[in-house]
């Protein structure tokens, strides 16, 4: 089988290293950058499945290459800073990014979170077969095989932690899926999320898919317990 690849972004030479090391002695195949715009050439020139990416870097930071690389790709991209506080990671999360860890990191766990990430990727590609199935709400369809969503007919163009969770929510459309249940079902890791993060991949994917966010008419949260996809 073909080793999945992922790219480390960060301008610490030491950090890019040792982070290669845990994910090489698990099998994956490394690419190594130190900044946003050899970042951004990387993905040019090679298949990356998975980015490893610091938000303060010279030439280009880690927000900057984050929203450009979401133009055109949306392979599953985890943020490294060495900010904690939650705006920081809200705002990561905001732009596109998957996953958020501070530094000083453990470097099982940003394996771990690495290994979750690249699963749910597999999963949207054309490694793993899926069934079949056309899940239709109003004017909101989510095609499992094909992994695509579109809305009154327009396509929306989703990450892979977005999709996820919007397929789990159509598959069971009026329940109430709290955000521990969303975070175990669609990462399926036991790793502590906080809740704001669920939050953030929310309020995207209503961005992307409701006509009036605010109103919703599908993504709908239930106070104090959680979120569902409403079916009238």
């Amino acid at each position: 089988m073909k080793k999945q690849c992922v790219l480390i972004v960060d301008d610490d030479h030491a950090i890019v290293d040792s982070t290669a090391l845990y994910l090489e002695s698990e099998g994956f195949c490394v690419v190594k950058a130190y900044d946003g715009l050899e970042a951004l050439r990387c993905l040019e020139e090679k298949e990356i499945h998975l980015i490893i990416l610091d938000i303060m870097m010279p030439h280009l930071d880690g927000i900057k290459a984050t929203l450009k690389i979401r133009e055109s790709k949306n392979i599953p991209i985890i943020l490294v800073s060495a900010k904690s506080e939650d705006a920081d990671k809200i705002l990561g999360l905001t732009i596109g990014a998957d996953d958020y860890v501070t530094k000083p990191f453990n470097p099982l766990e940003l394996v771990a979170r690495a290994k979750s990430q690249l699963r749910r990727y597999t999963m949207l590609g054309t490694m793993v077969p899926a069934k079949n199935e056309v899940v239709q709400i109003g004017g909101l369809v989510v095609d499992t095989e094909g992994k695509t969503v579109s809305v009154d007919g327009n396509e929306v163009r989703l990450t892979p932690t977005e999709y996820g969770i919007l397929e789990l929510l159509c598959k069971n459309p009026n329940r109430v899926f709290s955000t521990e249940e969303i975070y175990r079902r669609v990462w399926n890791e036991e790793i502590v999320v906080n809740d704001r993060t669920i939050a953030v991949h929310i309020r995207r994917i209503r961005e992307k898919i409701e006509i009036n966010p605010k109103e919703p008419k599908y993504l709908k949260v239930v106070w104090g317990l959680g979120y569902k996809i409403q079916k009238d």
